[in-house]
């Protein structure tokens, strides 16, 4: 079943009531993260969601030859700095938009001349893109440590609020 982005933020924000008491505090839905497991890794061995439970994690949705992609970069690599020691886990996940972008080589190259240290995961058949619903790069979905979504973020800006979401996320129990 395909959902719209705009559809699966609606679902996210009405399954609210019905969410468990310490996510609905933290505006999270409670709705379970799809995984993220994918089956070529740049810069982890393989990564499940099950295994970061009482992690925060920021998945975010890019290609390399995306302009808006390019310009958050800067913003996920400090995020990833400044708050990996304190229970944060960002995951690239490398979802191509043009057949010249699903080629290992350039995204290795990329990674390593940008200097990204966290995982990213190769989606290049879209699985983990359409296990989360998505339809956008960039996109950063954040989750709690017990495995919700507690927030979706499409395109650029809006970094002052998801680094404010990061430390409270951070700072719950």
């Amino acid at each position: 079943m395909r959902m719209s982005v705009s559809g699966f933020v609606a679902m996210l924000f009405l399954t609210a009531a019905t969410a468990p008491a310490a996510a609905a505090a933290a505006g999270c839905t409670g709705t379970p993260a799809p995984d993220i497991a994918g089956k070529l890794w740049l810069n982890s061995e393989p990564l499940h969601l099950a295994q970061l439970r009482n992690k925060v994690v920021l998945v975010e949705f890019w290609t390399l030859g995306c302009s808006n992609c390019r310009n958050v970069e800067p913003y996920v690599k400090q995020w990833h700095a400044q708050y990996a020691g304190r229970g944060l886990v960002v995951v690239g996940v490398h979802t191509p938009e043009f057949d010249y972008e699903k080629d290992l080589r350039r995204v290795e190259e990329y990674v390593r001349t940008h200097g990204i240290r966290y995982p990213v995961v190769i989606d290049n058949d879209y699985v983990i893109w359409n296990r989360y619903a998505n339809r956008y790069w960039p996109a950063m979905y954040l989750i709690d440590k017990h495995g919700a979504i507690c927030s979706v973020h499409i395109g650029e800006g809006g970094y002052a609020e998801t680094e404010q979401k990061i430390r409270q996320l951070l700072a719950e129990r």
